[in-house]
This record gives C-alpha cells, structure tokens and sequence, in this order.
C-alpha cells in the first residue's frame, strides 16, 4: 500500500473516532485538525457515509427530543443533542443577523437565555417545570453566527425543587453561565 493511501485510511481512522468523540466539529475545524483542506474532509464524511454536521445533529436530537416531558419539542430553541433526565443535557443553536443588535452584530441576551431556560426545564423529569429562580451571567459577548452549545446539569433534588446549571459556549469560551432553581409542579387532568 502506498505511504498517501496509508495517510488517508489512518485520517479516515481518526475522522471517525473525533467525531463520535464530539459531534460538533465543523468541516473546517477538522480540516485543520488534520492540516487538509476542507474539501478533503468532505470527500473523507462522503468516503465514510459521516453526514455534515447539521444532519449528524439532527439526527441525535431528533432521537433525544421524544425523551422530555416538561418542555415539547417545538419550545425547545436549537437542538438537543443529548439528555439524562434529572442528571444532564446537551443543546446546540446556530444564532443568526435576525437575533442581533444591528449595529454591534452581537445577539441579544434573550435568545441566550431563552436557549439556557428551555434546557435547565427539559433536564427535569416532570411534567411540568417552572424557574423560581434565575441567577445568571452574561460572560462575553455571542456574535451573530455564533454555534452555540449549552450544557445543563442537575446539580441537587429536594421534593419537587431542583438546582440546575447550564453554561453556554462559542466554540470553547464560556459566554453565559446560569444557576437556575426549578420547581416541578403536578398536573391534574
């Protein structure tokens, strides 16, 4: 076997592996990973029947989303790319010029928040959760376009109230961070 055609199957190998690692990796962020350009990568996803990002995404959350009871699907902003009830979660949301201030570009508070809310509420294992509480931190600023990636965990249970934290990333810095204090509220039909 030729030294290039060992290259390949060894970068095929390791496509393989980071993106079942982390989902979230962009042609681009693996096409330098792996010092290639990015339509190798694409040819490389095609070679390995790896769909682009946005399907790969939507495939999981697709499968996620029927696991909540407390939020429904279409509350949900973004993706939900992973959840434990009562223990953890994963969302991503792709912002857009729509979301943002029109002369700085930077999105607006409310979309981050509504993004981090929607996600602490689906952690929960109840059929209805409210915030009590909210006690959260804008870190940097989200620029129209940003992928953004909040990940919730549940940090305490006592009766029906839980302690649920969610930070928010732009690639790998921290833009928000929110400690929310739910409460489970029982439904009578």
């Amino acid at each position: 076997m030729s030294r290039p055609a060992t290259a390949k199957l060894a970068r095929h190998e390791s496509l393989k592996n980071l993106i079942g690692d982390n989902l979230f990796m962009t042609d681009e962020e693996l096409a330098e990973y792996f010092s290639v350009s990015v339509p190798t990568i694409r040819l490389d996803r095609a070679e390995l029947q790896i769909p682009e990002l946005r399907r790969r995404v939507k495939d999981v959350a697709e499968s996620n989303v029927k696991k909540v009871k407390s939020i429904i699907a279409v509350d949900i902003p973004g993706e939900l790319v992973e959840i434990e009830l009562n223990k953890s979660g994963t969302l991503a949301f792709e912002t857009n010029s729509k979301m943002a201030f029109t002369h700085s570009k930077v999105v607006r508070g409310q979309y981050v928040y509504s993004m981090a809310e929607a996600l602490a509420i689906a952690v929960i294992d109840a059929e209805v959760a409210l915030v009590g509480v909210a006690n959260i931190k804008y870190k940097h600023p989200v620029k129209a376009g940003d992928r953004l990636i909040a990940k919730a965990q549940v940090k305490r249970i006592k009766g029906n109230s839980f302690i649920v934290w969610v930070m928010v990333f732009a690639k790998s810095t921290e833009v928000f961070r929110g400690k929310f204090i739910l409460v489970a509220i029982e439904t009578k039909e």
